[in-house]
């Protein structure tokens, strides 16, 4: 049964033209355009890839640091012994060793969005890999979670790093910012993702690697985007 929608979707989705991909700029502005939330809502991209996710080589997963962030406030619990003053000092939100791992596994804790930890304290975060990993959780370092800079990966998430992956499908899906974001940074924003997807294209893929690209506010219409699909 198709889902009915509001009398403001229909009348937001009038303005977008069926089948049209449209340039960065024009695909901000329609999305500002028709986002029809009573609240600032988020806008988000996704991209259909042709990548076979079943092999290593084709799942992608890394961050970037949006040129102006995406709007959403993270709050980081940082696990480490020996850097602990360097994390509170770089804005953590929490920041302790075992104890705080024993909190998750009695108390079912988990009022934090990312965690980042330094390498020696992966041994004891491994034995919640059933309960974080599910959760998106654990820390890893090809995200950069994991890491004896731990001031600085605290300050890249606070300021806008951003986790990137496909899902089973071949799907990358994120946060680029909010409605009440300016035009220009959505697109700046928009336009750095779309360079770093392209640029991370797996050698091993053939023909099209982009199969579509759409950007969308929350409740809104999806707007398709043109960019290079070779």
């Amino acid at each position: 049964m198709a889902q009915k929608r509001s009398k403001a979707y229909r009348a937001a989705a009038e303005l977008v033209e069926l089948g049209k991909a449209y340039s960065v700029a024009e695909a901000v502005a329609l999305v500002k355009k028709t986002a029809v939330a009573k609240f600032d809502s988020s806008v988000d991209v996704a991209f259909k890839l042709n990548v076979d996710t079943k092999q290593a080589d084709q799942q992608l997963r890394g961050t970037i640091a949006l040129p102006h962030g995406n709007g959403r406030t993270k709050r980081i619990l940082a696990l480490t012994r020996s850097k602990q003053e360097e994390a509170k000092a770089a804005g953590a939100d929490y920041v302790g060793d075992v104890d705080l791992l024993d909190k998750i596994q009695k108390e079912n804790w988990f009022d934090f969005d990312v965690i980042v930890a330094t390498p020696d304290m992966m041994g004891q975060i491994g034995r919640l890999g059933r309960v974080l990993g599910p959760k998106g959780l654990m820390p890893n370092p090809k995200t950069g979670t994991v890491t004896m800079n731990i001031g600085q990966a605290i300050t890249e998430i606070k300021n806008g790093k951003v986790e990137y992956r496909t899902d089973k499908d071949g799907n990358v899906q994120l946060s680029i910012g909010r409605a009440s974001f300016s035009d220009e940074f959505l697109a700046d924003n928009l336009n750095a993702i779309i360079s770093l997807i392209l640029s991370v294209r797996p050698q091993s893929v053939k023909g099209a690697y982009v199969r579509s690209c759409h950007v969308s506010s929350t409740m809104g219409p999806s707007v398709k985007v043109n960019i290079p699909t070779k």
